[in-house]
C-alpha cells in the first residue's frame, strides 16, 4: 500500500518541546498547531489549498476539539480538506502517518498533512456526572495527572510498568543512568553549530504567541525545561518508588509542542519537495501489546513486526531511533534487538527533549529522516510504546532518486 505514497522532502517540521507549565502552558493545542502549520506552509511557499485531506492527532482534548481534524485544517487556511482525528497518545505520530498513506492509497486523496499536538499543562479536569450514583454524585477526573498514575485496565501507573520490566530484566539504576548520560551526549550534537541539525526541521528562534495568536509575545532559543545530566547528579538520585531503580533522571518529563509531516502520491510529493533528489519513502509499519502493565517491551515486538513486514532486519537498518519515557525501553529494546545501546537515537530523543505524548513519535520520525538525509541515504526504523502496553513502528527509506 505504500509504492505511490512519499513524504516530500522538507515538508515537515516541529515546533520546540517546552516543560509542561513553561513558555507554551497558555496556548490551545490545536490552535497552536494550526498557526504553526501555517507559518510553515508559508515558509515552504505551500498554498493550504494544495490538501484534500487531513489527519490530526492528539490525546489531550481540548476546549472544542470534538471538531478535530476539520477544525484543525480550517484554522490554516485548508477549509476543503476532510480527514480522521486520531488518538493513540505517544504512537499517534505513527498512526496518524498509516491513516495518511491509507488516504492515499484508497484514492481519497493526493496530498495530506498529517499533524500532531498535545499540551499536558493545563490538562483539563472533567466531571463524568453519574444520576444513579448515591446522591447522583458523579466521578471527577484529571486528565493528565490521573492518566498517568493509572492504567485503568491493571490499575498500576506507567512508572510501574518500568520497574516491572527492570524487574525482570535485572536492569540497575546505575545502567538507566549510563544510558541518560549517552541520550543527553547525544542530544548535544543537534545543538552543535548553532543548532544546525534542529534548524533543518524546527524554526529557530522560535516565537511564542498570546492566547489569541495575535501577536508575539516571547521567543525561545529552542526546547525548553531540559535537563543537563552529569554523572554525578545521577549517582545521588533514589527511586521515585521504594525499593525499585527508576531515578526521575531515568525517565522523561511531560511537555507541550506540536508536530507535521506531508505525505503525498509520488507526482505531487515532487511538486511540493524542497529538494527533489530526495526519495523519502514508507516501507513498513507495525504494532504490538505487551502483557498487562510491561509497557517498554512492546517497542521491541513492534520494531519486529514491521521489519518483517519490510523483509529486513534490525542489521540493514542505518538509524534507529525509540520514544524511551524509561531509560529501562531502551536497555530492553537493545538486549533483544541485539543492537548497540550506543548507536541509536542520535541527535536526542524523548528522553531528553521530553514527553507531549501525540507529537512525540513524529518528531522523532522527522530525526530519523534528518539523519538519514546527513548520512547520504539509508533505511530507518522509529520504534516507541504507548499506553495501554502497546507500540508502533516505521521503517522508511532514503535515497538519491
Amino acid at each position: 500500500m505504500f509504492e505511490q505514497v512519499e513524504i516530500p522532502y522538507g515538508c515537515y517540521w516541529s515546533s520546540p518541546f517546552v516543560r509542561w507549565q513553561g513558555s507554551m502552558q497558555h496556548l490551545h493545542a490545536v490552535k497552536f498547531a494550526a498557526y504553526v502549520a501555517r507559518r510553515e506552509l508559508a515558509r515552504r511557499d505551500i498554498d493550504p489549498k494544495s490538501f484534500d485531506a487531513g489527519v490530526f492527532g492528539i490525546s489531550i482534548y481540548q476546549h472544542q476539539s470534538f471538531y478535530g481534524t476539520p477544525w484543525f485544517m480550517g484554522l490554516l487556511g485548508a477549509p476543503q480538506a476532510p480527514g480522521p482525528t486520531v488518538s493513540q497518545v505517544c504512537a499517534s505520530g505513527v498512526r496518524a502517518l498509516l491513516m495518511g498513506a491509507q488516504e492515499i492509497h484508497s484514492g481519497l486523496a493526493q496530498t495530506v498533512l498529517t499533524a500532531t499536538a498535545d499540551r499536558c499543562s493545563n490538562g483539563p479536569h472533567t466531571y463524568y456526572p453519574a444520576q444513579s450514583a448515591p446522591g447522583g454524585t458523579g466521578v471527577a477526573e484529571n486528565v493528565v495527572l490521573d492518566s498517568f498514575s493509572c492504567d485503568p485496565l491493571g490499575n498500576h501507573s506507567m512508572l510501574q510498568t518500568a520497574e516491572n520490566v527492570a524487574a525482570k530484566f535485572s536492569i540497575s539504576t546505575a545502567e538507566q543512568h549510563d544510558v541518560v548520560l549517552r541520550r543527553y551526549e547525544q542530544y548535544r550534537d543537534a545543538l552543535a553549530d548553532s543548532q544546525a541539525f534542529q534548524r533543518r526541521y524546527m524554526d529557530l528562534p522560535f516565537a511564542i504567541p498570546d492566547p489569541r495568536f495575535r501577536k508575539t509575545i516571547g521567543e525561545i532559543d529552542g526546547d525548553e525545561g531540559v535537563t543537563e545530566s552529569v554523572a554525578d547528579g545521577l549517582a545521588k538520585l533514589k527511586p521515585v518508588v521504594e525499593g525499585g531503580t527508576v531515578t526521575f533522571g531515568g525517565q522523561t518529563h511531560p511537555a507541550d509542542g506540536n508536530a507535521a509531516i506531508v505525505v503525498a502520491d509520488r507526482d505531487h510529493a515532487r511538486e511540493l519537495s524542497s529538494n527533489t533528489a530526495v526519495q523519502i519513502r514508507i516501507l513498513s509499519v507495525g504494532q504490538s501489546r505487551a502483557e498487562l502493565a510491561y509497557m517498554p517491551e512492546a517497542p521491541y515486538t513492534a520494531a519486529r513486526a514491521a521489519l518483517q513486514r519490510a523483509d529486513m532486519s534490525f542489521d540493514d537498518m542505518d538509524a534507529i531511533k525509540t520514544h524511551n519515557p524509561f531509560a529501562v525501553n531502551d536497555i530492553v529494546f537493545a538486549r533483544k534487538a541485539e543492537v548497540s545501546l550506543q548507536d541509536f537515537n542520535n541527535f536526542g530523543c524523548s528522553l531528553i527533549w521530553g514527553h507531549p505524548q501525540a507529537p512525540t513519535a513524529m518528531r522523532s520520525i522527522i530525526e530519523l529522516i534528518e539523519e538519514l538525509v546527513v548520512r547520504g541515504g539509508g533505511r530507518g526504523l522509529f520504534t516507541g510504546c504507548a499506553a495501554g502496553d502497546s507500540a508502533m513502528a516505521i521503517v522508511l527509506a532514503v535515497d538519491n532518486r
